[in-house]
């Protein structure tokens, strides 16, 4: 190739490269002449696969014991790291686990004035890591703790009844198509 067409041809490369990493939210689009209309770009959460294996969220949408987990996730605007690529592990309490909280708690976490509060609380239940069940035991014979999105810690305990994260058993695993589901039967609310 002609050194002008391999300029040409990076150059294209180039300006595709920097015209599809644009990270804006928000655009401004012409309606007509004069107007514009101000669109919001939705994250990874929003895009429909039907041929990929069900992400942690899909799974979670489409079980009834989940159903306020959903809710919380919503309310919180987490939906996006929750499908992730990952892995990711996530420790998902149950409908029932909402309500063993003081009442009132989840209706008051809902609210959009607690949305930093429930992120942070919500992302207490998630490793940034590959845990499956194995591997859990595994770290739990070695004395280790679980690093969590948020920033803590969780001790992972072997008991006779089975395995422990944070002081509550895990009930069930769930393979999901970035990582792993433990469904937990209480909210691990961080201290602080």
């Amino acid at each position: 190739m002609k050194k002008s067409t391999l300029t040409i041809l990076f150059s294209a490369i180039f300006i595709v490269m920097v015209t599809s990493c644009e990270t804006k939210e928000k655009k401004k689009v012409a309606v007509k002449k004069s107007e514009t209309k101000e669109i919001v770009e939705k994250g990874q959460a929003s895009v429909k696969d039907n041929i990929s294996d069900a992400n942690a969220l899909q799974v979670a949408k489409s079980l009834e014991d989940f159903k306020t987990l959903v809710t919380a996730i919503e309310a919180a605007g987490v939906e996006d790291a929750v499908v992730n690529a990952g892995p990711l592990t996530i420790f998902a309490p149950v409908n029932s686990a909402f309500d063993k909280l003081p009442k009132g708690t989840v209706e008051t976490l809902l609210k959009p004035e607690n949305k930093a509060k429930l992120a942070y609380i919500l992302t207490n239940h998630v490793a940034p890591a590959n845990y499956p069940i194995k591997q859990l035991k595994k770290e739990a014979k070695k004395g280790r703790k679980l690093y969590m999105a948020s920033g803590k810690y969780l001790v992972v305990e072997n008991k006779e009844d089975g395995v422990y994260v944070g002081g509550t058993k895990i009930l069930k695993t769930v393979k999901v198509s970035n990582g792993w589901i433990h469904v937990i039967g209480n909210v691990l609310v961080p201290s602080e």
